[in-house]
């Protein structure tokens, strides 16, 4: 597939060089390096420095948030008056790890508290009738949720009718209505003046821990020990990494490094994971293992195990959610092959349609979403999954593509639906049986009326032209700096041109093109790395053609050897 490279803004006026200078001088940095702290609006030693090395103390006021005051009120109110509370979740990673984290902190100073997380099957997302009698039934008069509750007003109204009462922890968009909750934390409420709003579910709630802590002088120490819980959902829910996530990641990672929690430790034991994490390994590794148990069997089972202490019992769960992974790869992997075999024989679906809307009745529900986000590899456009789920219904995973607002194109077809919610990149629905076919027409028209050429061209983002021999062991190590990599701080990606093949490219796997790159001009070599890559460009390669090339740059550690390398994003002859 033809990729687009978009190259972002260099400095082009006086003012701006001026600014980049002063980095350079300042920072005693290349200047490769300096233009790419002014691309992320970086223009000072000080706001380098506070970007470099991020502190707590920068953390914002948990007290900012609106319905704060409310929320900790509430909580002191039941701890002090023996009250069973209820901490529900969501049943993915952002769910699970706040679930644990609020649990766990609230059992330190009160005995009378519970977890939940609903049956993705049987209940589906968010709080659930199920959930709410079975607080009734334990004798619950607080729940507190977690990564959902924004959208539930007619839970919430039901839970109050039983005599409980709410705390809200999200960070979905609001709907038109809230829900009567006592407290309703959201910082993308619209009368929400949080000055950070991008925080995950987990991360809400770690806000509504800080205020409790400060309620009650309690020491930040005890918050800092869930740090790598919080990491774990910045990274899996792919929210940006600016701001207050940066900071949370930065120290949730330095904690998964150094000192991880015994479940964690047991999940990067059985992942086979060696050397320090970055955000993207915790997406690829841990991230799916969490999420794999409520995809499969339950997601009660991750709670379980992030709350283990025990080694040995830790590593037990891990190996069962390792099983429960592995079988949800051979899932995606099938149920991927006819979707891609679905879209082929359509004709409009394949030459036509803007989007993709495919549904089948005996597709797992647990990983429609991960199939989605793999027919957008194949065909890049907006893409929803749905598969039965009873009762003539049916469940809806979507994904998007680059810069394209998937949530208001589902909203728009909302007549067609039972109920959805998500973001921007993501979202969930349900749907009548027979409403399926209407609504595959509606959301097309939306999608065709909004999607711009532009958004139908996979992009590759391209921080700066660079050479080869710019490259250096010093350039890499400044680069790591500026880690931890995601959302809106991507791992930086370069372009360098007038390349040749400096020796025999060869094939990895049948699929993956390992070569040695040279530059014209130039007697530096570089090992260079592109999985999945050989069949497009290895014919090419081979027969000496010059390329430019799209990378980014990496250490590569083999038999204690470590070397630079070139990680290879695309190729242009």
């Amino acid at each position: 597939m033809e990729k687009k490279w978009s190259f972002k803004n260099s400095p082009s006026t006086g003012g701006e060089w001026e600014v980049v200078r002063k980095l350079e001088a300042e920072l005693g940095i290349a200047t490769p390096l300096a233009i790419m702290l002014w691309q992320r609006g970086i223009f000072g030693f000080e706001e380098a420095r506070h970007f470099f090395r991020p502190q707590l103390a920068d953390l914002h006021d948990p007290f900012l948030m609106q319905d704060m005051d409310l929320a900790t009120d509430r909580l002191t109110r039941a701890v002090e008056a023996g009250e069973k509370i209820l901490v529900y979740g969501d049943y993915d990673v952002d769910g699970t790890t706040a679930v644990a984290m609020v649990y766990d902190f609230i059992r330190r100073f009160h005995t009378a508290v519970l977890y939940y997380n609903p049956d993705r099957y049987t209940e589906g997302y968010g709080v659930s009738q199920k959930g709410i009698d079975y607080a009734v039934a334990e004798g619950v008069t607080l729940i507190i949720s977690l990564d959902c509750g924004i959208k539930a007003a007619d839970k919430v109204a039901y839970a109050a009718g039983k005599g409980i009462d709410f705390i809200i922890c999200d960070h979905h968009e609001p709907g038109d209505e809230l829900p009567a909750a006592v407290a309703v934390l959201d910082p993308k409420r619209k009368d929400c003046p949080y000055p950070y709003k991008e925080l995950t579910g987990n991360g809400v709630g770690f806000k509504l821990l800080s205020a409790y802590c400060l309620r009650h002088n309690i020491s930040f120490r005890v918050l800092e020990e869930y740090l790598d819980l919080v990491m774990v959902s910045i990274a899996s829910d792919i929210v940006p990494i600016t701001g207050e996530n940066r900071i949370l990641a930065y120290y949730g990672l330095q904690k998964l490094n150094t000192a991880p929690r015994t479940s964690l430790k047991a999940l990067k034991s059985v992942a086979g994971v060696q050397g320090e994490m970055s955000i993207e390994s915790v997406v690829f590794t841990i991230g799916p293992r969490i999420n794999a148990a409520g995809r499969i069997r339950h997601a009660r089972a991750a709670v379980e195990l992030l709350l283990s202490e025990n080694p040995e019992d830790a590593l037990a769960l891990a190996y069962e959610i390792q099983a429960h992974n592995t079988e949800r790869k051979g899932l995606d992997s099938r149920i991927t092959e006819e979707a891609v075999a679905l879209i082929r024989q359509d004709d409009w679906l394949l030459h036509e349609a803007r989007s993709t809307v495919l549904y089948h009745e005996s597709w797992h529900k647990g990983v429609i979403g991960i199939v989605a986000s793999r027919c957008i590899e194949q065909f890049y456009r907006p893409t929803i999954i749905f598969t039965k789920t009873g009762d003539g219904l049916a469940a809806g995973s979507a994904r998007s593509v680059t810069g394209f607002d998937l949530y208001s194109a589902v909203e728009a077809c909302a007549d067609h639906l039972v109920q959805f919610g998500g973001h921007m990149h993501a979202a969930g629905m349900t749907i009548e049986l027979t409403r399926i076919n209407d609504f595959r027409k509606a959301f097309d028209e939306v999608v065709r009326a909004r999607l711009t050429e532009e958004q139908r061209v996979p992009v590759i983002p391209v921080d700066l032209e660079i050479s080869l021999e710019e490259l250096t062991r010093r350039f890499l190590r400044v680069m790591k700096q500026m880690a931890p990599f995601g959302p809106q701080n991507m791992q930086p990606v370069f372009a360098s041109h007038a390349l040749r093949v400096a020796s025999e490219p060869r094939v990895l796997k049948e699929k993956h093109l390992r070569m040695d790159v040279v530059q014209e001009g130039s007697d530096v070599i570089f090992p260079a790395i592109g999985f999945g890559l050989a069949e497009p460009f290895y014919e090419g390669i081979r027969s000496g053609k010059p390329f430019s090339m799209v990378y980014s740059l990496e250490e590569n550690t083999f038999r204690d050897r470590t070397t630079l390398q070139l990680f290879i994003r695309d190729i242009k002859f």
